[in-house]
């Protein structure tokens, strides 16, 4: 999902026009029309009215969820449904786990750099 549909989303979410948006985030409803056809970005003042308007994080406009990040960056779907399934353990586990990756991560540095 792209900027412009998390902005139409969480403002339809919201139940606001565009019109009504406008006048929250102290814009020209004509801006919202284009930051929602991606003809436009806000600036960061705008891009920081929107998200408190919107009840949600600037980083989560421009940048989408965690999910949204990790689905678009790890091509290994099985990696991926497996970092979600830890990310439900407890915080012990969930220690054990990154200090295992670390490990293995390591090993697979020192044995690079020897061959």
């Amino acid at each position: 999902m792209e900027f412009k549909d998390r902005l139409k989303q969480s403002r339809t979410a919201k139940g606001f026009s565009q019109a009504e948006l406008s006048k929250i985030v102290q814009v020209h409803v004509t801006n919202i029309s284009r930051y929602e056809r991606e003809e436009n970005k806000p600036n960061t003042d705008v891009l920081s009215k929107l998200a408190n308007a919107l009840d949600t994080t600037t980083d989560y406009l421009m940048n989408g969820s965690s999910d949204d990040i990790a689905d678009n960056n790890i091509a290994d779907k099985e990696l991926l449904t497996l970092f979600k399934k830890v990310n439900t353990l407890s915080t012990d586990k969930k220690k054990v786990v990154k200090e295992l990756i670390k490990a293995f991560v390591f090993k697979a540095d020192v044995q690079q750099n020897l061959t």
